[in-house]
Formats: C-alpha cells, structure tokens, sequence
C-alpha cells in the first residue's frame, strides 16, 4: 500500500471517528454511548495503524529516491 493510499484509508477513518463523535453527542442513553466510545477507540487504534503504515512507506519511498 502506498503512502498515499494509506493516507487516504486514515482520512477516512478520520471522518468515522468524527461521525462517531456526532453520534455520541446526541444520545442520552448510557449504553448507547458505551457503545459508541468502543466504537471510537477502535476506530483510534485502526487509524494509528494507518498513520504508522503510511510512515514506514513514506520512509521507504525516500530512502529509495
């Protein structure tokens, strides 16, 4: 996967995140907004790991220029 391609995948968990957030901003119910920061810390974990790929590849790609 490229750096670019990586990217893309975090901005778009990024944007998951912040719909997440929403949902969790307009609920009352406690086990709905449980549900909702699992939901977030998941999408966190998923988007550090999009971050460090596209590092590694971007590291990659300059050394290799």
């Amino acid at each position: 996967m490229s750096a670019e391609e990586s990217l893309d995948k975090a901005e778009d968990l990024l944007a998951r995140l912040e719909a997440a957030r929403a949902r969790l901003e307009s609920t009352d119910d406690p086990d709905a907004a449980i549900e909702v920061l699992e939901a977030r810390a998941e999408l966190a974990k998923e988007i550090e790991a999009g971050l460090q790929r596209a590092r590694r590849s971007a590291e990659a790609d300059a050394a290799g220029a």
